[in-house]
């Protein structure tokens, strides 16, 4: 747990939180009383009813989490605001559960029942947590933590489990204190779940499952129980979907998003079932004759209740402190099965973030004025991959009439913490940075800015999210800042030892390849356009088969070739079996090639060349023969696969999210030593052209408003008087 996104909450998460967990405890305790005052029942459900009623209220943060986790919308706009909405709930709900049980078992030792979890808060914090701080300290950075500093990690948990058992409170109590203390995130948070995430996911939570929902009685519900119950799962649901869609309405969230959010919020799992099953499975023992000291009230386990049979010689006197019995603790159980079983797959199939991206103009290379600013999002997920990208850029031809705006997000993932960390790096600014990696991206790319005399601004960012959901802050940030392009690194990165491989990486490609709300370029770097710094010309290669891909591939070189030290080369692919058949897209082929070669007209250092293949074997033995000619080959991703040309290379595609020639290139038995870049144009469908020139006067009107807004005599200026708009 990162406790400091509380601090870091703003006022829309914490009002949802609140709300979140009094909309349900009110409606619970208002219903509670009419059925106690109104109803004749059972004298143990009577009994019971005002610990039903919150037991079904609460909120935990640790299964809103994880829900989101399985629904892979950690990084999604709604799963930001339930994490932190969830933080609050989860703090208010379990304090005042907290608060209750306190209050049961005062009853019978408040000196005890209250001094004892205090010291072992104080222990924690002060003395084990430290310790903790130690071990961090003495790990250098990039390496793991001892073994022996986890083993004691480890005895400090069952320590504090004991002590929490032994000191009269669930043993539960004492582990989690110390979860809270230790620091989350590497080194020491990391390490922790690289040793005990899959023994615990894999075999203890099952295994616990099992025993929980095993102690369920069918047979013992009676119907009065099934009604109080389902009254309270009822209003309990309505409490937190209003209280978490009613705030959102609000803050003007969407609607489907805001009831989304409430049904996020009123999911139960794993933290509901444990304390139910407290309730249930609560014990009172008094060590009375054998350990003066120790006379206080001990919660036990049922299985712990077994163990009394052996303490009988010891005098050892126990009764039974139960806050719901058996039948209540049964429908409670299937309650919280129903809701999370039910609302899972209706929270998927009503949220999907991916909808933003497809509803946003689509955005282009080809479709993006030369003569107007030129925004990319970088995407790095080692800082070896910096030389390289920032090559690209520098060739990308950013001038003082045609600037360039470039987002630079660094792709860490987010191991041993539960709150993924989105940041901005502001120029100047002393922010302690997650990595040492990420300060010398910052630093390099800064430095670039410096060089490129105001032609380029760039924007830093540090996304520390898991890589299963790492693609929506990707996508999220490529709509908001309207870029053109989203450059990635492959997931393959050769370095001076080898070949390093981030598979993680690879599935992270694909999905942004596949939500993106604009072009895609994946840059496979063997370290070609880097080392070519200190060349007087960048020798750039583009091959140009047909269709919109290379087409886009083509409008990137196209921009390219306005650098003065740029020689740029078009490999035109041609199969004579097509020569005779006429379509709209060969004709766009033909604009583009044609536009390529008024642009290179009377320009020696730029050339246009013709190849004609008839079959893969052909296409690759003029691929071979030029693929090491050159500092960085462009080319498209999607070829149509029935052509002639590429009919046996869909059989051995090792990389698929490359495409045919970016797989020809980049395959594990490639002679091609240089680095390539894979381009994918975002679909542009009929209406979208419109859209396009909507963009275009957008930004427009976006541009008189800043210059407006900068005049400060023009202040009392009606703004909306001049905007521009489309017709």
């Amino acid at each position: 747990m990162d406790l400091g996104i509380v601090k870091r909450a703003g006022r829309k998460p914490v009002v949802i939180g609140f709300l979140t967990f009094l909309f349900p405890v009110t409606l619970n305790l208002i219903v509670a009383g009419i059925l106690s005052g109104k109803r004749e029942m059972d004298p143990v459900l009577l009994k019971s009813i005002w610990h039903v009623a919150i037991f079904q209220a609460v909120t935990s943060f640790h299964v809103i989490v994880c829900l989101l986790a399985d629904l892979k919308l950690v990084n999604s706009e709604l799963g930001q605001l339930a994490i932190s909405s969830s933080m609050i709930s989860g703090m208010c709900s379990w304090g005042l559960v907290i608060v209750i049980l306190f209050i049961t078992e005062l009853k019978h030792e408040p000196f005890w029942i209250l001094l004892c979890p205090i010291s072992l808060i104080v222990l924690i914090f002060y003395v084990l947590r430290p310790l903790m701080v130690k071990m961090i300290a003495k790990t250098p950075e990039g390496k793991q933590v001892k073994e022996g500093y986890v083993l004691s990690i480890f005895i400090m948990v069952l320590g504090t489990a004991f002590l929490s058992e032994v000191l009269g409170h669930h043993v539960v109590f004492g582990a989690t204190a110390l979860g809270i203390a230790v620091p989350h995130g590497p080194p020491l948070g990391t390490a922790l779940e690289n040793k005990i995430e899959s023994f615990v996911s894999s075999i203890l939570l099952p295994s616990y499952f099992v025993l929980s929902v095993s102690r369920v009685d069918l047979l013992s519900i009676n119907s009065e129980t099934v009604f109080v119950i389902c009254v309270f799962g009822l209003t309990s649901f309505i409490g937190k979907v209003l209280g978490g869609m009613l705030p959102a309405l609000f803050f003007k969230v969407p609607p489907v998003e805001a009831f989304s959010l409430g049904l996020v919020m009123s999911c139960q799992g794993i933290s509901d079932v444990l304390l139910v099953q407290h309730g249930h499975l609560t014990f009172v023992m008094t060590l009375p004759s054998v350990y003066p000291i120790l006379d206080i009230q001990i919660p036990l386990l049922l299985i712990e209740y077994y163990c009394l049979i052996l303490c009988r010689n010891l005098h050892v006197f126990a009764c039974r402190m139960q806050l719901v019995d058996r039948q209540m603790y049964s429908m409670m159980v299937i309650n919280m099965l129903f809701v999370s079983g039910t609302f899972t797959p209706v929270i998927k199939f009503l949220y999907d973030p991916s909808r933003h991206y497809k509803a946003s103009n689509k955005r282009t290379i080809h479709h993006t004025s030369l003569n107007m600013e030129f925004r990319i999002l970088a995407g790095i997920y080692h800082q070896d991959s910096t030389p390289c990208m920032i090559r690209l850029l520098e060739i990308s031809n950013p001038t003082a009439k045609t600037p360039m705006c470039c987002y630079v997000v660094h792709l860490v993932q987010l191991v041993g913490s539960l709150s993924p960390l989105f940041m901005y790096h502001e120029p100047g600014a002393t922010a302690k940075l997650p990595t040492k990696d990420c300060g010398r991206i910052i630093n390099a790319f800064r430095l670039y800015e410096e060089e490129s005399n105001g032609n380029v601004i760039v924007n830093l960012f540090t996304s520390i999210s898991p890589f299963a959901s790492i693609h929506e802050e990707v996508c999220r940030l490529a709509v908001e800042k309207r870029t053109s392009v989203v450059i990635i690194p492959f997931h393959m990165q050769w370095r001076f030892h080898g070949i390093e491989d981030i598979t993680e990486a690879r599935a992270v490609n694909r999905h942004i390849l596949a939500k993106a709300p604009c072009s895609v370029g994946i840059l496979v770097d063997r370290g070609t356009l880097s080392a070519s710094k200190h060349h007087f010309v960048y020798k750039i290669g583009i091959i140009f088969v047909h269709g919109r891909d290379d087409r886009e591939a083509l409008a990137y070189g196209l921009r390219m070739a306005k650098h003065a030290k740029v020689s740029l080369t078009v490999i035109h692919l041609i199969d004579p079996a097509e020569g005779a058949v006429q379509s709209l897209d060969m004709d766009l082929d033909d604009d583009i090639i044609t536009e390529f070669k008024a642009a290179s007209a009377g320009k020696k250092r730029h050339s246009y060349l013709t190849e004609f293949v008839k079959d893969s074997v052909e296409l690759i033995t003029v691929i071979r023969s030029v693929q090491n000619s050159y500092d960085l080959i462009l080319v498209g991703r999607h070829h149509r696969s029935f052509s002639p040309i590429f009919m046996g290379l869909t059989e051995w595609n090792e990389f698929p999210e490359l495409g045919f020639l970016g797989d020809v290139l980049a395959s594990s038995d490639s002679q091609c030593q240089v680095s390539v870049l894979v381009v994918q144009q975002q679909v542009y469908r009929a209406g979208d052209r419109m859209n396009s020139a909507k963009n275009l006067l957008e930004d427009s009107a976006e541009t008189v408003e800043i210059i407006f807004e900068c005049t400060q005599g023009w202040k009392d200026i009606d703004i909306s008087r001049h905007r521009m708009q489309p017709r």
